[in-house]
C-alpha cells in the first residue's frame, strides 16, 4: 500500500473524518494534497499533520519498517495463513475469523 491508500483506510475507518477532502480541510492542507500521494513523495510538515491526527508514526504513513515491525494489515494475513496454533485452518475458519474481527472492529469505541 502507498502513503494515500493508507490514509484512506484510515479515513475510512474513523468515525471523526468522512473523506480524505474532508480531513484535508481539518488540518489546514492544501486540497487535493494527499490525493497526489500516490504519484508523489508526500512533504513533511502535512504528513507529520496526518500522522498526528491519527496517532500513528510518519513510518507507518510511508509503509516503512519501524523499530523492525513491517506494517502488515491483519487482513493481509488471512490470505497468507494456513494454521494457528499449529492447528490447519481451512478457508472457512479465515473467514469466521475475519468476520469476528470486523465486528469487534466495527464496534469498538475509539479510546
Amino acid at each position: 500500500m502507498n502513503t494515500k491508500e493508507i490514509i484512506k483506510t484510515l479515513v475510512n475507518n474513523s468515525p471523526n473524518v468522512g473523506s480524505i477532502a474532508e480531513l484535508e480541510r481539518k488540518l489546514d492542507i492544501s486540497n487535493g494534497t494527499i490525493n497526489k500521494w500516490d504519484k508523489s513523495q508526500p512533504t513533511l510538515i502535512p504528513l507529520n499533520k496526518v500522522a498526528d491526527y491519527f496517532n500513528v508514526s510518519v513510518d507507518y504513513l510511508l509503509n516503512r519498517k519501524s523499530n523492525d515491525n513491517e506494517f502488515i494489515d491483519v487482513k493481509d494475513l488471512f490470505k497468507k495463513a494456513n494454521s494457528f496454533n499449529g492447528k490447519p485452518i481451512s478457508d472457512h475458519d479465515k473467514l469466521v475469523a475475519k468476520q469476528l474481527l470486523d465486528a469487534y472492529f466495527e464496534n469498538k469505541k475509539d479510546e
